[in-house]
């Protein structure tokens, strides 16, 4: 496929790009009518009328807003079919973006606070992924995240019980309220997930100052950043992140939604894809924040007048920043 450096992507041309997913909360990918369906098959009452009341719902003013609501619409995730469903639904959204792989993460302290079981959770989840890659050719790795407003012991305890399904898990994440919960305060539990020979990862620079960024690469040893974007707040870092070639995870619509900015046409992507860095475009909770990959790759055409060479280098970033093989990784894009 060629790539004209002057021509606006079109949402033809960026459907057609093979494209990895790197940062998406499976439960951020609860749509109201699913929800509604697993609120009725487990007899659970909703704080919501109907459909309309819940996307009234998503309008957030901040992280913390979102988050509210986010473990709150959780709680209908009761059944291992519940999982699978929720994954099986997500995985269709992927088929029609022309997703190939996606790395998605699952947070089951949200789970088993409730008294869910880390099983059903892995097992719902594992299962849609096997039939994802059997049936619509999608590959996937699985991303346990730590919930950062809980306590670090919490963490090692949520390691602990995910022992048993290690051959289904990846990568450690960190993710939930940025601010006041640094990288620092998971060192322990990071290097634990190390020695067993799991990847990390680590929301960082969203919320959050340049300094989570210095701290979630130099402390707890992350392979990725997710989000990342303030890091244009400092030009060493920026270099850093540029040499090393550090990926990423951007999510724009996200941004736009949580106020990290105002408006799209603000968005510092491109910018930063630019000077050198190595990121690439995530949908990270796409029910709660407007759209699923190829949405935000449009809103990047729409408001910042992206390229069709700008498109194909982010959709190539996504899948050389994968934790796929480079076998795989160059299989992918050799259908670029």
């Amino acid at each position: 496929m060629s790539h004209s450096p002057n021509t606006v992507a079109s949402e033809a041309f960026l459907r057609a790009l093979p494209k990895a997913e790197l940062h998406l909360h499976i439960e951020g990918s609860l749509e109201p009518e699913l929800m509604f369906k697993l609120a009725e098959r487990n007899n659970i009452q909703l704080p919501y009328a109907n459909i309309e009341e819940v996307k009234k719902a998503y309008d957030f003013h901040n992280l913390q807003s979102f988050l509210d609501i986010y473990y709150q619409c959780a709680d209908v995730l009761r059944s291992e079919q519940d999982f699978y469903d929720l994954t099986w639904t997500y995985l269709l959204h992927c088929q029609a973006d022309g997703v190939v792989h996606t790395e998605p993460f699952f947070d089951p302290q949200t789970h088993t606070q409730r008294g869910i079981e880390m099983g059903i959770v892995i097992n719902g989840i594992t299962k849609a992924l096997k039939d994802g890659h059997e049936k619509l050719g999608i590959s996937s790795k699985l991303i346990l995240c730590f919930l950062r407003h809980l306590s670090e012991d919490d963490a090692i305890e949520c390691l602990e019980q995910a022992k048993p399904y290690l051959h289904h898990i990846t990568a450690v994440g960190l993710d939930s309220s940025e601010l006041g919960h640094p990288p620092e305060k998971f060192e322990r539990v990071f290097k634990m997930a190390k020695d067993l020979g799991l990847k990390a990862v680590a929301h960082a620079g969203e919320e959050g100052p340049p300094e989570y960024i210095y701290q979630a690469l130099d402390i707890i040893h992350v392979d990725r950043i997710d989000h990342g974007v303030r890091c244009s707040e400092d030009e060493t870092l920026m270099q850093r992140l540029a040499a090393s070639q550090m990926p990423l995870t951007v999510c724009p619509l996200s941004n736009v939604r949580l106020k990290v900015y105002d408006h799209m046409s603000e968005h510092n992507i491109l910018k930063l894809l630019e000077f050198g860095l190595n990121v690439t475009v995530n949908s990270d909770d796409p029910s709660f924040f407007g759209g699923y990959l190829l949405e935000n790759f449009t809103a990047l055409s729409e408001h910042l007048k992206m390229s069709e060479a700008q498109a194909a280098q982010l959709a190539r970033n996504s899948i050389n920043s994968s934790f796929l093989t480079a076998e795989e990784k160059q299989a992918l894009l050799a259908k670029a």
